[in-house]
């Protein structure tokens, strides 16, 4: 529950070896480069972003995903969950300009990186890529200078990376790669339904979840779910069992369990009801502090948290 996707696997290589040559290309060992860290660490690096869960879902768990970015100026950008090498950024031939959430490395803020990939493909040449952002790459502007705030993300998931490939006949190197990609996705589909943003059904080949990106505070969200927990209402439904939650680059991930056997779409209608307790609980919990029992709830879901970096 609430691992990072399989086909993440190769996209930290330098980092798991920090005495390997940092792949931005300037010659150092990664721990005297990129791997060096920075002073600052934003916890929450999409606040304010209309787009905050769908960003924390391409980055932390969606395999192969695709979005139009809302870009406030400029010709139109494509956010990816991960390109191929898990480069920064990629220009295409044509001009297409792509950036990529799963990178080999990253500063203590992703949304200052973003913007600097951003920068950097807009002055690029066609069939250039980045392949991480370094400090020389980062303008001071973050997501939130460059973003539409109000504009949420409307995510792709894809079945394969067959996105990655331009049209025409790739070459025996880049098939290669695309077959090796192909091999560890992981059967991914988003949970749609009105009030569920964020919700997406995974298949890890033993186990299907529902895992759904939050946007609560975490304390208040953990308060509403001791309320539901002791209301029996928890679930999502027949076929499934709260098993825990993550945290997220600020964001609080709810999982349940699922039965494999249903299809994604048969979660919509459950997800959507949850919403709805969810919201009345939210919505009482000022005129009504949690309870004894409650409290107890809350301390045993807590128990089930682990953190994502």
């Amino acid at each position: 529950m609430g691992k990072k996707t399989r086909n993440r696997a190769g996209a930290a290589e330098a980092g798991d070896n920090p005495r390997r040559p940092c792949p931005c290309g300037s010659g150092k060992r990664y721990k005297s480069c990129h791997g060096a860290g920075d002073d600052v660490i934003v916890i929450r690096p999409f606040e304010g972003l209309a787009a905050e869960p769908d960003l924390v879902a391409m980055r932390e768990f969606l395999p192969s995903a695709t979005a139009p970015l809302p870009v406030r100026s400029g010709g139109p950008v494509t956010l990816a969950s991960v390109l191929p090498g898990a480069s920064a950024a990629i220009v295409r031939d044509n001009g297409e300009v792509l950036l990529g959430m799963q990178v080999q490395t990253r500063s203590g803020d992703l949304s200052a990186d973003l913007a600097g990939a951003l920068a950097w493909a807009r002055s690029a040449e066609p069939g250039s890529s980045l392949p991480v952002v370094g400090p020389d790459r980062r303008t001071g502007e973050r997501l939130q200078d460059v973003l539409e705030p109000g504009t949420p993300l409307e995510p792709t998931v894809h079945a394969d990376f067959a996105w990655w490939l331009p049209p025409g006949e790739p070459d025996p190197e880049a098939q290669a790669m695309l077959e090796r990609a192909n091999s560890v996705i992981m059967p991914t589909e988003a949970v749609t339904a009105d009030g569920v943003r964020g919700a997406y059904w995974v298949d890890t080949g033993s186990k299907a979840h529902v895992r759904w990106v939050r946007t609560e505070d975490e304390p208040t969200l953990m308060a509403a779910l001791a309320r539901l927990s002791g209301r029996g209402g928890l679930e999502l439904g027949d076929g499934s069992r709260y098993a825990g939650s993550f945290r997220a680059h600020g964001l609080l991930v709810p999982v349940w369990d699922v039965d494999r056997e249903m299809h994604s779409s048969e979660w919509a209608g459950p997800a959507a009801e949850f919403a709805e307790r969810l919201d009345e609980v939210l919505a009482g919990l000022a005129a009504t502090p949690l309870t004894e029992s409650e409290h107890r709830a809350r301390d045993v879901l807590a128990g089930k948290q682990i953190t994502l970096r």
